[in-house]
């Protein structure tokens, strides 16, 4: 069975941290790529953060110096390490894992989200 797993998240007070994780399984695919993504009520959902196999990567402008994404391909890892965390943060996070090539996606899946609260 395909499951991507989130965890890690919680309550934290302005200027706290927290580290999520998300463990893929079940995936018959080569995931060259990973991230997080986040979504509040009333808002789309947006991308935060990705790395590839190649350990390239991207981070939305709203993150870059406070969040730092890191994988373990061998076990289908992803962490999300966020630091200095602001009010504005606060959304479920989602796990994606992909398969892109030639620039498309070939194979997608997404986990179920895990909560992240930031108090003010």
């Amino acid at each position: 069975q395909v499951r991507v797993v989130e965890s890690g998240g919680g309550l934290v007070q302005t200027g706290g941290s927290l580290r999520l994780s998300c463990a893929a399984s079940g995936i018959r695919f080569t995931i060259n790529h990973m991230g997080w993504y986040r979504q509040t009520p009333g808002k789309q959902r947006e991308l935060v953060a990705t790395i590839s196999s190649g350990d390239t990567t991207n981070y939305a402008d709203s993150v870059k110096g406070r969040f730092t994404i890191s994988r373990d391909n061998a076990e289908n890892t992803v962490y999300l390490q966020m630091n200095s965390l602001e009010p504005e943060d606060t959304a479920v996070y989602y796990c994606n894992v992909r398969r892109i090539v030639g620039g498309h996606i070939t194979n997608n899946a997404w986990g179920q989200g895990t909560q992240v609260t930031v108090s003010s």
